[in-house]
């Protein structure tokens, strides 16, 4: 009796503990092998380092991927994610959309680095964030983000340390009631770096953690201790870390007035700075104001303007208002980088980044630094695009301005209504992509634009700075590069959103289209579409597919293509077809069809995918 007594007080003890680690947080543990062990020595020979796998962010990697047949495992990294959604759903007709940029897993060898987040979550409930109240994405600053090693031991990924940064994101700060839009509730993105045998970790103040790869202990690398009139409260990492074959670590760091009326709306920014870390732990860095010095100066109000600033709340729609109008120009703002790029670096050891003016994202420009910080060339990206009115758009017939998506009678073919110039780029701080190198040394980078019907365009331009061509695309996504018989291709999301083309008032001519169709894209070095993947999984709320909510393909040495959609599914995609095709090689469902965070995939040395979906992470394979 008193045996089965003890059994069963065992059993009760173990239920107990049970139900408390299944609220416990990730990271549970701070080092070693958090139970008395010692961890297993860390792998180093690393596959997919950093954002895009390599320095040229290809994310194309010499491994075969494995057959989509089987979920292996699984890790929720974000235990947020419930009130996450819920802040974003009164603003969605009731879905509940993750608007959170998340990190690439890196996988090295037998062991895989991800982001865990825990600390606490203020929810509002109601989405008084919008209003400006402290609670929901007003408040992201109260969560913590951890960078955890896991080892597969047994078919499990074991954590053998997890590492607590100090890092934080830049404030939100939306207040829709007083004009303020801030980041519109989208999360910036936390993403380490793997390098020189160690993981390198975005910190406060615009440090990097060194963390041991074996002890999950960091030094703390910090460029801005000392420098003259740097906030550290105030100073942010921003965007993925990036590794050069040599090992120097590169990133962006923004200095935001926190202090004043609002950061992002009303206050130029104090300071922005590309960043270099020597494998020795030297730190330099160079001003945004250097690289670009051709941009119109901070305090002028001389940017590119939009016929929204004329303020008549789309009385004189179609635009332009008359084929000869300019719109006002508006207020620039300091130079600084996009809040989630990733500086890329080309072979030669160029670093690739984008500038753009605080309050314009219309003017912007593509960066290219040498190794040394020393300004290279700087290329704009306004005024490139040909294709608006009366190719992606119509122009209203005569004395009919009531024609849905039109550009006014009489317009200039091919420009921009809302400016009546030449299209431009227009870089948001809600977008994550980055630079790409191709294998011939040219460089892409992919945009919004205002009028695409809320898509954008991939821009290109070879390695001088010279403008080639560009290609219209479904927005957010930094490209993935298919290198193969001495020449490439460029697979890209190719989303067509439920919008109208340039105009939100309540008007005839800002008329919704349809959703879809949804398509992943392969062009040729030209931008010429290769083959396109369509979306199929048709429901009521979904009727011409589901969004591809990738914002990095995955490709393997073969060339399949792999990505993941809203309806919940990972794919794999295969060369060979033309045109649109339908078939996948193969596809497994993760998890809950939903409108998900644009995340990035990964692939293993042994051929594992690595994807997400709601804030956990999914092993796929054999």
């Amino acid at each position: 009796m008193a045996d089965r007594l003890s059994w069963g007080v065992a059993m009760k003890r173990i239920a107990l503990l049970v139900l408390l680690c299944s609220f416990l947080p990730a990271c549970s543990t701070t080092g070693g092998g958090g139970n008395g062990t010692p961890p297993p020595p860390p792998s180093n020979s690393p596959v997919w380092a950093q954002w895009g796998s390599n320095p040229q962010h290809s994310g194309m990697v010499n491994v075969v991927g494995q057959n989509l047949a089987n979920k292996l495992f699984s890790i929720k990294y974000d235990s947020f994610v419930d009130q996450e959604k819920a802040e974003q759903a009164p603003l969605n007709n009731g879905v509940g959309v993750l608007t959170v940029h998340y990190q690439a897993p890196i996988t090295d060898g037998n062991d895989v680095y991800m982001v865990m987040k825990t600390g606490s979550y203020t929810s509002c409930n109601n989405a008084a964030w919008v209003s400006g109240v402290a609670c929901g994405p007003n408040t992201w600053n109260t969560m913590i983000w951890n960078e955890a090693r896991f080892s597969w031991e047994s078919g499990s990924l074991v954590e053998i340390w997890c590492f607590k940064s100090d890092w934080k994101p830049e404030p939100n700060a939306t207040n829709f009631g007083v004009g303020f839009s801030g980041l519109l509730g989208w999360e910036p993105v936390f993403h380490p770096v793997d390098a020189n045998n160690f993981i390198y970790v975005p910190g406060a103040a615009g440090s990097v953690w060194k963390v041991d790869k074996t002890k999950g202990t960091g030094t703390q690398i910090m460029p801005f201790n000392g420098v003259n009139g740097v906030s550290a409260s105030n100073t942010f990492v921003s965007g993925p870390l990036t590794a050069d074959a040599n090992g120097n670590i590169f990133y962006n760091v923004i200095e935001l007035n926190v202090t004043g009326t609002n950061p992002w709306d009303v206050d130029d920014v104090v300071n922005a700075w590309l960043v270099k870390i020597t494998p020795s732990d030297a730190a330099t860095m160079v001003t945004y104001a250097t690289l670009v010095p051709g941009a119109p100066p901070a305090n002028s109000f001389t940017c590119l303007g939009t016929f929204f600033n004329l303020g008549d709340g789309g009385a004189s729609l179609p635009w332009p208002p008359s084929s000869n109008a300019t719109p006002p120009p508006q207020a620039c703002g300091s130079q600084r980088p996009g809040v989630n790029i990733a500086p890329a670096v080309a072979p030669d050891g160029t670093i690739y980044t984008v500038s753009l003016a605080h309050f314009d994202g219309l003017q912007a420009y593509l960066v290219a630094v040498n190794s040394d910080l020393t300004p290279k060339w700087t290329a704009s990206l306004q005024n490139r695009l040909t294709d608006g009115c009366g190719v992606l758009l119509v122009i209203a017939p005569l004395n009919n301005n009531t024609t849905p998506n039109s550009c006014r009678n009489g317009t200039t073919v091919g420009v921009d209504p809302t400016t009546n110039a030449n299209g431009s780029a227009s870089v948001v701080d809600e977008a994550s992509s980055s630079p790409t190198v191709l294998p011939d040394g040219s460089v892409i980078f992919g945009a919004l634009d205002n009028y695409n019907f809320s898509r954008g365009h991939l821009f290109h331009f070879d390695s001088q700075g010279n403008y080639i061509n560009a290609f219209a695309f479904g927005w957010d996504s930094t490209p993935g590069v298919y290198s193969h018989n001495g020449t490439y291709s460029i697979v890209i999301k190719d989303n067509h959103y439920p919008s109208p083309a340039y105009c939100g008032f309540n008007n005839p001519v800002c008329f919704v289209v349809p959703a879809g169709p949804y398509y992943v894209s392969q062009v040729d070095a030209n931008m010429n579409i290769e083959w396109s993947f369509k979306s199929t999984t048709i429901d009521n709320q979904h009727p011409n597919g589901y969004e591809w909510c990738i914002n990095m393909p995955a490709i393997d040495m073969n060339g399949n293509v792999y990505v993941n959609s809203e309806d919940g599914n990972i794919y794999e995609l295969p060369q060979g077809n033309q045109g649109v095709f339908t078939t996948p090689t193969g596809k497994k469902f993760l998890n809950i069809a939903l409108g998900a965070a644009y995340t990035p995939l990964s692939i293993g040395i042994d051929g594992k995918l690595y994807t997400q979906n709601d804030g956990r992470l999914f092993v796929v394979g054999n």
